[in-house]
Formats: C-alpha cells, structure tokens, sequence
C-alpha cells in the first residue's frame, strides 16, 4: 500500500463518524495539499489536484503561466526557465510541474487533517446556530454535568455536542442542584464565544414562567390565549399578563386549570413562587388596575407625556396593593411599562385631590393637583369625547375654564353636547357641602381581576 492509499484509508476512518461525505472527503484533501503547496511554492500557487480512491492515487501538478517577466514566483515561470524544459514555450502558455505526494506528503497530511478537522468543528457550531437561535425562549431539559463557581453546565437531551450553560444570575436562589440532576431551564439567548456558540439558559428569567405556561396550557401551544407581558422577582412573585384571541375562551381560567391544575404545576417547578395571573388590555388605566391585583383599585390617572400613573386605593386595599416591601406595585409597574405611584384615599386627599373623584366630600376648591384625563368621565359619550381629544383637549383642565360659546366652536360639538358638557364641568367644579363622604368605589367590575395562587 502506498503513501496516498494510507492517507485516504485514514481519512476515511477519521471522518466515518462525522457526517462528512466522500466529495467532502476529497475536497478537504485537496485543500489540504492545495496549503502544504502554497509553504513549498508561494501563497498564490495554483493546481490541480486528482484523488482516484479506486486506485488509490493522488496526482499532483503545479500550474504555473510562463511570463517574460515573473513578477509572482508562485505562480509564473519565466520563458528562459521554461524553455529549460520544453524550448516551445511561448509568453502566455502554462507549464504543467507534475509533483510527487511522497515528496511533502507529511505536510500534506497534517495540513489536510487540520482542514477536516476545523471543517468539522465549524459545521458543527453551525448546526448548534441553525437548530437554537429560532429557539430562544423555549423550554429545554438536560443533564447537570458539572457545577463550575456557581455555574451549572448543562448535558442537553437532544444536542449533547452543544455547551450549555446557567450562569448564577440565571438560577433561582433558593434552589440547589447536584451533578446528574435533570434540570429544566428557558433558553434565553446564543452567546457567540471564541469556541464558538454558548446556550445560555435561565429558571430566572420571566421567559422561564411562559414558557412553562405554554408547556401546561394547550391554548397558549395552539395560539388561542397569548401571554402579553410578564414580570418577576424570582423566587417571590411573578406577574403574567394574558389575551384570549377567542371571546369564548376566558385566558385567567385557562391557564389556572381546573381547580388550578395548570397553574399549580407551574408554581411547583418553579418552588412555591406565588403568580398573579391578570387579564391584559389594550387601555394603560384599566390594564394598570388589573396588575394591581389582588387589590382593588379605586381610580387610575395618567401622564401620557411622562408615562407615569397614580393609582389610588382604599386604606384598606394599601397594603394589598403595596405588597410586601413593595413587591405588588414594582411588578405591576415593570409588567405595563408605566412608572406606577400609588396613593391610600386619605393621603391622596389631604394632598387636596379632587373629592368628586371619590364620590364627595368637603373641599377647599383647590383643584391644582385633581387633574385627570377626559376618559375617567363616564358621563361623556364617546363622540363627544374624540371630538373633544380631535380638537386638543385631553385633560379635565383643558376644558374646566371652557364657556358654552367656545364649545360650540369646536368641530362635531353641537348645542346639546355643550350644555352637557356645561353640567359636566358645574358638577364638578361644585363644592359639595354634605357631612360624610362614600366609600371609594372600584372603576372596575371585579369579576375580571386576576387569579393570584
């Protein structure tokens, strides 16, 4: 057996468990004498180069361009040097080097199986980036190999080639693994590493909740109910937000379960960590409401501007809506994007909020920090209120000084809606005179709040 059928037999032994085919096989050959060459002859050496696996041969030949005069010895020959060899030659004719694979064939060798070898490699750190960069946010299970300073490195079911890792801001606190746990994690993102693509996993990450939601409710899996937004403070309490794209389908009670089976399951995998479980809608105030969950909310203004709320509560709702050290109002606010500021009935009203907001009550008829918006006022129909907001007037404020005439004067507003909006405004504006105020009443039907487990 020669020296290129020992090469070929080895290559092919080499690669029978890499998933290379036999014109791969040859193509990394030939790159791989194509570099052996290009140390003997110069960087731009040309060739061409026969693998015959039937007979075992591997022919060699070195193509060079005859020039009057060589500017790359690479790859040009001079018409002297030429017609050393064949006195024929003419400028512009390639001279053919037949050069025997016993004469490097070491080189040869180990520069082929370098090629194989990052070829390998390369296809597959690609084939990790094709299979889990469409992947992130789903559900993976795996193997704890190693526990590394507080990082789980993780053997995946489905792709054991793949390194995959939860790093400790990833993990759970209160949770503790052992190598040779099964352990489920979220994939959070494909981190591009020297040595190529990383999993990075997470049970910390709100990611980790949906998709353990999708995991128990078949209407998240079919697209019928949606998880809009979600928040979480790991290990405490988390908030999802959910939309049904079915009317006939309630999202709350799809994803709790029937007596809260589905929602019970995800609390197990994730430790006994509480979830509220809310209604999303589309309208920032009543959404805002409803992440307040489980405390009622009384009303909700807004600064569209700055993109801040004020939620006020009853004294007996605060602390519900507070939460421990302030968890409820800081995950509702993280869960509508919104700064969130909430306020007890009292204190908003020693502050000297407007007292029609709570159904009356003395006042002292200053109204500097009783703005809200027109939406709150359930008296306005809903034309007059476009046409109010089409004409620039957002606010109570905008049109508290406002007199019939100048009503009229906006567009679609006709001589009845003017002298409603008159009563509106009197009625508002009115000192109310009467000994005791009512209880504050909820804006909201209380049917639609949320599911806390």
């Amino acid at each position: 057996m020669n020296n290129a059928t020992q090469v070929l037999a080895a290559f092919r032994e080499m690669t029978a468990n890499k998933a290379i085919s036999r014109d791969e096989l040859h193509e990394l050959i030939k790159d791989g004498i194509l570099a052996a060459l290009a140390k003997r002859y110069g960087p731009n050496v040309e060739a061409e180069i026969n693998v015959d696996e039937a007979t075992g041969r591997i022919d060699i030949t070195v193509l060079k361009e005859v020039t009057a005069e060589v500017e790359d010895p690479s790859r040009q020959i001079s018409l002297e040097e030429a017609r050393w060899d064949d006195p024929e030659f003419e400028v512009g004719d390639i001279m053919e080097v037949p050069v025997e694979f016993a004469q490097f064939g070491r080189n040869a060798v180990m520069a082929a199986k370098q090629r194989i070898l990052q070829r390998v490699r390369e296809g597959e750190r690609q084939k990790i980036r094709d299979e889990y960069e469409h992947r992130v946010g789903e559900l993976l299970s795996g193997e704890i190999q190693q526990v590394e300073r507080g990082k789980l490195v993780i053997l995946l079911n489905r792709a054991r080639d793949a390194d995959a890792i939860i790093p400790w801001k990833e993990q759970n606190p209160r949770e503790r693994f052992r190598q040779g746990e099964t352990i489920r994690a979220v994939l959070k993102k494909v981190e591009e590493t020297p040595k190529g693509p990383r999993l990075i996993l997470s049970r910390a990450d709100p990611l980790f909740v949906a998709a353990l939601f999708k995991l128990e409710v078949p209407e998240i899996q079919q697209g019928i109910v949606e998880i809009k937004g979600s928040a979480r403070e790991v290990g405490g309490r988390t908030k999802v937000a959910v939309l049904s794209r079915d009317e006939s389908i309630d999202p709350v009670g799809a994803c709790v379960g029937l007596k809260g089976s589905r929602v019970r399951a995800v609390v197990q995998e994730l430790g006994g960590e509480r979830i509220d479980i809310v209604p999303w809608h589309p309208d920032p105030e009543i959404y805002a409401k409803r992440s307040l969950a489980p405390a009622r909310v009384a009303k909700v203004l807004s600064n569209y501007e700055t993109r801040t709320m004020t939620a006020i509560v009853d004294e007996d709702q605060l602390s519900l809506a507070i939460g421990r050290n302030g968890q409820n109002v800081r995950l509702a606010s993280q869960l509508i994007g919104w700064q969130l500021d909430l306020f007890g009935s009292r204190e908003w009203l020693e502050r000297g909020a407007e007292q029609a907001l709570f159904g009356g009550g003395g006042g002292d008829g200053d109204y500097e920090s009783a703005d809200f918006s027109l939406r709150d006022l359930s008296e306005l129909a809903p034309a007059t209120l476009a046409a109010l907001e089409a004409a620039g007037y957002n606010t109570f404020f905008d049109i508290i000084d406002l007199e019939r005439e100048d009503l009229l004067r906006i567009p679609a507003i006709g001589p009845a809606e003017a002298d409603r909006l008159v009563e509106i405004i009197e009625s508002m504006t009115e000192e109310d005179t009467g000994d005791t105020a009512e209880g504050l009443t909820p804006a909201e039907d209380t049917e639609n709040l949320p599911v806390s487990e």
